[in-house]
């Protein structure tokens, strides 16, 4: 099998790469080792960024997030039983986010991709990438009982962690930069509506917590918890119980209880892989980078990484330059670290350490006041959290 561009990975960052490309007139083949079902229920980030927004709705693929997505112009900080809402149109000349699960990202894309797009084979586990520094990088794979190779100009490692991609640079050009936390988030959805139209980010003596949703009548909430928990060994009753607690207000604001749905414990780390490129190989979303929840950056970043090659590949394809292939590790990574920044920023604002000193409390306290009553550090935060540019 022969393509222009090889895409390792079928989450929202190789299905939106493909749909790009396509726009562009450049053929490739989606390479994904799940099945179909797999892919378009598996539970990730629920916030696109302006710029996210703005590239679904260019390729296509917006129409339904238009129709069933939550727009959002603000966040809530609460601290001390305080209440501080960030306006982010205010702040950032109209921008704001859109709350629509990557479960749903994922179906669009699909949809499109199987309706118009080239080869999206489910079930095709890539078993490595092969001469990824010269012109004919390959990549071997095992699909319907059978071994295959596909042979490309580029390929692009939108497989996650985990996947195969990031695995073909040296090791002796490899650089990684990492952090873990001694917290996760335990996080329920829960049959019931949200009890605030906007998201809620709670910093509290007992930890973090945040409200949030995936759709008008189902809340998705989270607490901060020790590193090792198991989701199991919280009662809804308790884990309802401690929201309460975290959530609480001076003014009385009340938390509405459901059914719970779903629980499960995110681990909290911060993880960069330098560089992005290794010859033909260029690697995308996960398989490079991960940022803790807190800044809402996992998807949209992988967003960026894609957007990024799909215009340098056309570049080099109309002016017959490679100036901005060559520059793609240094082009995302220079967002990448902004992101990194903003996401151990919020995670180190809201969450209390084990070990915390009265101290660092009140640090948490006086830059949460700080955001509260400056607008220039409200600006820097609500610019942040709507998205850095793709450039």
């Amino acid at each position: 099998m022969r393509t222009t561009v090889g895409i390792i990975g079928a989450g929202p960052a190789g299905l939106l790469l493909a749909r790009l490309l396509r726009t562009a007139g450049i053929d490739s083949v989606v390479l994904e080792s799940r099945d179909r079902a797999y892919v378009e229920h598996r539970q990730r980030a629920g916030i696109l960024e302006q710029g996210t927004v703005d590239v679904l709705r260019a390729v296509g693929a917006g129409e339904r997030m238009d129709r069933e997505g939550l727009r959002h112009d603000g966040i809530e900080l609460r601290f001390a039983k305080r209440r501080h809402r960030v306006d982010f149109p205010a702040l950032t000349g109209g921008r704001s986010v859109m709350v629509y699960a990557q479960t749903e990202v994922c179906k669009d894309l699909i949809a499109l991709q199987l309706k118009e797009g080239g080869p999206l084979l489910f079930e095709a586990e890539a078993l490595a990438v092969e001469d990824a520094d010269t012109d004919r990088p390959r990549v071997p794979f095992r699909h319907a009982g059978r071994e295959d190779v596909l042979e490309c100009e580029y390929v692009v490692g939108c497989d996650g962690f985990w996947g195969v991609s990031r695995k073909a640079v040296p090791a002796g050009l490899s650089q990684v930069f990492e952090r873990t936390y001694p917290f996760g988030w335990l996080g329920v959805l829960a049959d019931v509506a949200p009890s605030h139209d906007e998201l809620v980010y709670a910093r509290h003596d007992r930890g973090f917590a945040l409200l949030s949703m995936r759709s008008p009548s189902i809340a998705r909430l989270y607490l901060q918890v020790p590193a090792d928990t198991e989701a199991e060994s919280w009662a809804d009753g308790e884990i309802w119980d401690e929201l309460e607690r975290r959530f609480e207000t001076a003014d009385g604001w009340r938390l509405e209880r459901g059914p719970v749905t779903q629980k499960s414990v995110t681990p909290m780390r911060s993880f960069v892989h330098e560089p992005m490129r290794h010859g033909r190989l260029f690697l995308a979303g996960d398989a490079a980078h991960i940022v803790p929840p807190t800044g809402a950056k996992g998807l949209n970043l992988a967003v960026g990484d894609v957007v990024t090659f799909a215009r340098a590949l056309a570049h080099r394809r109309d002016t017959g330059s490679a100036e901005l292939l060559d520059a793609y590790s240094a082009t995302c990574l220079r967002r990448v670290w902004q992101a990194e920044r903003f996401s151990y920023d919020m995670t180190t604002l809201l969450h209390r350490a084990p070990d915390a000193t009265p101290f660092e409390d009140r640090l948490q306290l006086a830059r949460l006041s700080r955001i509260a009553s400056s607008r220039s550090a409200e600006t820097d935060l609500a610019e942040a959290y709507t998205g850095f540019p793709f450039d």
